[in-house]
């Protein structure tokens, strides 16, 4: 599927206090095996890192 920068989304970590909190990708990057890496901005906290598996699409 993967995302664009703009795209809303929900992250997904149960380890973060963020998690289930809605955000926007501001960065998409492509690590070193050729697969996505997303950067959210969460409530004015940037979280880069991301793999597509810890993020939702947001339903317009």
């Amino acid at each position: 599927m993967g995302f664009e920068e703009g795209d809303k989304v929900i992250f997904r970590d149960e380890y973060h206090e963020k998690d289930g909190e809605e955000g926007e990708i501001v960065q998409v990057s492509e690590t070193m095996f050729g697969d996505e890496s997303y950067t959210v901005e969460v409530e004015d906290e940037t979280i880069g890192g991301l793999g597509e598996d810890q993020l939702e699409a947001v339903e317009d």
